[in-house]
């Protein structure tokens, strides 16, 4: 009596079954298939090199050399890869994806657009051999039959690419032979926006003649922010209260009209003039509202400016405005002294370096300041400024 051999389609190694599927797979990529162009990520660029997110930190550290590879993390604290590196040469793999409408999700509260999610399938030895590696997270993929030659904007000169960037690999469920073994990843991509993280690709949108500036709609929305800003300053020149097309009464310390030049019947300034009585200029150009103060003095009365106060030609009731305040702050002068009527704080909604004041100056502040013999610059990001340090 003889024992029949056990019958199993499984084999732990990869013989000649495994190859034959492998090589019919492939041959079906080959044959129905689409080219697709992919730009393989090799790690983020060095924090010493030009295209860096800031000084190294611990948190960032200064890799160099063979340090940096596909697993090398960039951003130790946020886990971030924000300035990655692609290699210069581009790799042409073969991939099967379905081809799907874009359709809005209307199952659920508000729209959502359902195709900016694609589900691609590459036989998994051909696009090892052809990369160095299997596909990874971070990678780009063009779709060369994507490209939109009939772009509505007659000034791009070139056709509309379509890019997705690679965010997970699995092997694909259909990708599995009779012999148990995978031969297809499933790839899950997303479209491709303009981002720091893809600058290598894309290069920058203010850079007439590179990709982001035809496809990224980023000056077209600066132009849009633009445009609202000019016309909030238009319908809003000044923040704060406009209290100009008001008049202003002057007021003694009991809440009478104070008068300058009385001539009266009790007290007459003139036996020769009639009986009539000038008001004095406000000490006050408003009537206490919020943020209302210019600098300007109310009703259009002439107002002087400079540095310092004037030693002659003053009289009472003069205004004077002082530059070398900040902001700039406007004097009457009461006959003795000048005192203060209000600061100029109604200012531009607009964040300019015109505005006359500390906090602009403090925030719009540019060059360099040596502090404890290290030179920093004035104006930099707190990501920059506020670094952890190692504590040894």
């Amino acid at each position: 009596m003889c024992d029949m051999p056990r019958l199993s389609l499984f084999k732990p190694e990869k013989g000649n079954d495994y190859k034959f599927h492998d090589r019919n797979i492939n041959e079906m990529f080959q044959v129905g298939g689409t080219d697709l162009n992919l730009h393989k990520y090799i790690g983020p660029y060095d924090q010493g090199e030009t295209n860096k997110d800031g000084d190294a930190s611990p948190t960032q550290p200064n890799y160099s050399g063979s340090e940096i590879n596909e697993l090398t993390i960039q951003d130790l604290l946020f886990l971030e890869n924000r300035d990655r590196k692609y290699a210069p040469d581009v790799y042409t793999i073969r991939g099967i994806y379905n081809v799907q409408d874009a359709d809005f999700n209307l199952s659920q509260f508000g729209m959502f657009l359902q195709n900016d999610t694609l589900f691609l399938t590459v036989h998994l030895n051909d696009t090892v051999e052809r990369l160095g590696r299997k596909p990874m997270s971070g990678d780009v993929i063009e779709f060369p039959h994507m490209k939109d030659d009939y772009s509505l904007d007659k000034n791009i000169p070139i056709a509309l690419k379509r890019f997705y960037v690679v965010e997970d690999v699995n092997r694909a469920a259909e990708g599995f032979s009779q012999t148990w073994w995978p031969h297809l990843l499933r790839l899950k991509m997303k479209t491709l926006v303009d981002s720091q993280e893809f600058r290598d690709i894309l290069g920058d949108a203010t850079t007439d003649g590179s990709l982001a500036s035809y496809m990224s709609s980023f000056n077209k929305e600066k132009q849009i922010n633009d445009a609202i800003v000019n016309q909030a300053e238009a319908d809003a020149p000044k923040s704060g209260f406009n209290y100009k097309q008001y008049y202003v009464t002057p007021i003694d310390e009991k809440g009478n009209v104070r008068l300058d030049n009385v001539n009266n019947k009790t007290d007459r300034v003139s036996n020769d003039k009639p009986i009539n009585s000038t008001i004095d200029t406000p000490a006050s150009s408003s009537y206490g509202f919020y943020y209302d103060g210019d600098g300007v003095a109310p009703y259009g009365y002439p107002t002087g400016f400079g540095t310092s106060f004037p030693t002659t030609n003053k009289n009472k009731g003069d205004y004077f405005l002082r530059t070398d305040f900040l902001p700039n702050r406007l004097f009457r002068y009461d006959g003795t002294r000048w005192i203060k009527v209000e600061d100029s704080i109604r200012l531009t909604t607009t964040n300019n370096d015109t505005r006359k004041n500390f906090k602009s100056q403090f925030v719009n502040t540019s060059g360099t300041k040596t502090i404890n013999g290290l030179t920093v610059e004035q104006r930099q990001s707190l990501s920059d400024a506020l670094k952890p340090k190692a504590d040894n």
